[in-house]
Order: structure tokens, then sequence, then C-alpha cells
């Protein structure tokens, strides 16, 4: 039985070297295979038929991507393919860590918190210079766990979306298990934004998130498959190198899954899939074993 085509397949990421013989099977430089495996990932085939129809990019979290870096993506994906990106922590994060890596920004507000002119200039405007809009997935908004009261959040999240082009989709992916609030899911109905159901360590499992969401809030939903629940992503991590083989099944992950999707497609909505290796060890044969569940 074929799958439905409003489903798309796909894991957090693409570049693991823990997948060498199993999703690639060429040779490559270290350079090489960072820069070139993309085009390989998208040809892996699972009972004769691309296994694959999207991925993650979790790069760009760090930083957004240029037009040439789209550009070489397209000589690598087939038409019908859809990269879902995140989008820069310089415009998700209200406060930053004490972490090395943001200097002299450590422990303090960040200024450029949803700043939607700086969305438009420095995210989206490579896209439309490279030509990349029939490709891009929804652009998905990852807020970590942070402070800010629910009302406060709500109240910047609308604003935001309200000056974002609507040429593109969107999606919100929360860590504070508290803000799944009927204020929360009107702020997403209103713009036609998608919640990302996370199955992460802190928040709750994916159906009790569909219940207190009440309902999709877009033509499309997305699911990132990312820790076991109630495990820090350090002990995941450990757990699931070098990233080779499932390591331990979720069998609760994997029903609330197949049971999103199915409601989804049945309202006609598109449903995106991103598995992470962290969740059950090898993300491609999670998705295999999601895919097995549609035959």
């Amino acid at each position: 039985m074929a799958i439905s085509p409003l489903i798309r397949f796909g894991t957090s990421t693409w570049t693991y070297e823990g997948w060498k013989g199993q999703v690639y099977q060429k040779n490559y430089t270290k350079t090489a295979f960072a820069r070139d495996c993309l085009g390989e990932y998208c040809q892996y085939l699972h009972n004769g038929k691309p296994c694959f129809r999207t991925v993650g990019n979790d790069s760009t979290f760090y930083r957004p991507p240029t037009a040439n870096q789209l550009r070489h993506y397209l000589t690598q994906i087939p038409e019908d393919f859809e990269m879902c990106f995140k989008v820069w922590e310089e415009i998700t994060i209200p406060f930053f860590a004490n972490h090395p890596r943001y200097g002299a920004k450590a422990g303090r507000p960040n200024p450029r918190f949803l700043d939607a002119a700086l969305f438009n200039d420095l995210v989206l405007t490579p896209f439309r210079e490279a030509q990349f809009e029939p490709h891009a997935g929804p652009f998905l908004f990852e807020f970590q766990q942070h402070g800010l009261p629910g009302h406060e959040f709500c109240k910047k999240l609308d604003r935001f979306f309200s000056h974002l082009p609507q040429d593109f989709r969107y999606a919100v992916e929360i860590r504070n298990a508290g803000l799944l609030s009927p204020d929360y899911r009107k702020v997403l109905e209103s713009y036609g934004v998608a919640h990302v159901y996370n199955h992460w360590s802190y928040m709750p499992p994916l159906a009790e998130q569909h219940r207190r969401m009440e309902q999709f809030t877009a033509p499309f939903t997305i699911l990132r498959l990312l820790t076991p629940l109630n495990m820090p992503y350090e002990t995941a991590k450990k757990r699931a190198a070098p990233y080779n083989k499932i390591v331990k099944e979720l069998p609760e992950m994997r029903r609330d899954t197949v049971s999103l999707i199915k409601q989804a497609v049945a309202e006609n909505r598109r449903a995106y899939v991103l598995a992470n290796n962290r969740s059950e060890g090898n993300a491609p044969l999670t998705v295999q074993a999601l895919l097995q569940a549609f035959i």
C-alpha cells in the first residue's frame, strides 16, 4: 500500500559517520562527507522507494545559511524534496546562557529576541536569493527552556508572526510544558503556524501534547523525535553513540507518532516527521520502523 504523499519522513540532520555502510556507501574524505553526502542521503531506499523526503538542518540554529550554501544543497536534492531549517538562535533565545560561545553576551538579555526585521533580512533573504522557496519546509523556531511568563511569551510571539511574510511556513517548538495553553494555541492558529510535537526529555508525551493543544493549528504538522522522555540530553547522546543501531525502542513514541500522522492525513494536512539518533540510537532505522506501520 502506497504511503500518502502528504507524509514526509526524514532525520534531524544527515552528516553522521555512524551511518556509513548503512545510508552511505561511497568513500568520502572527511571534508567532502559533510559537504556532499546529502545527495546520497536523498537516494537512500527502503523497500525500493526513497526513505527520506525531507531532512532537518540543525546547523542553521547557530548561523543563518548563505545563498551559496543553499545553492549547493540544490545541486544535491531531488525535485520533490524539502528541507526544514532551524531558525538562528539569535532570534529565539530571550537570554543568553553563561556559555563561552556567547562571549560578552553570555548571561545577558537578548535585544534581538523575536526581531521580525532581523529574521526577514538575515534569514529569509538568502532563501529568496538562492530561489530555494520550493524546497523550503517549515522553518523551525526552537525555544529552549526559558523563564518568560506564558502571557508575555505569547504576546511577543503574536507580535512577531504578525510581521512575517506569508509565502513561507513556520512552526514553533517549545521546551516549557507549561506553555501548552489555549493562549499559545490561539496565537499559532491566528497565523497558520504549527506546533512542533517534540519527543524531548522534559516535555509531555506526544499524545498528551495534542490533548493539551486540542487540535492542529496549521495546514501541516511536524513531529521531532529527539530524546527519550525523562532522560537528559547528554545521557541520551552517550547512550546512542555511535548511532549505528537501535539501542532501545520507544514503543509509546512510535504509537503516538503514527496516531498523530494518521489524524493529520485524515484532515488533509501535511505531516513532517524528523527522527534524531538520540531517541532510539539510529534515526534511519526509527524512520523505517515508522514507515512499516503504514504498509
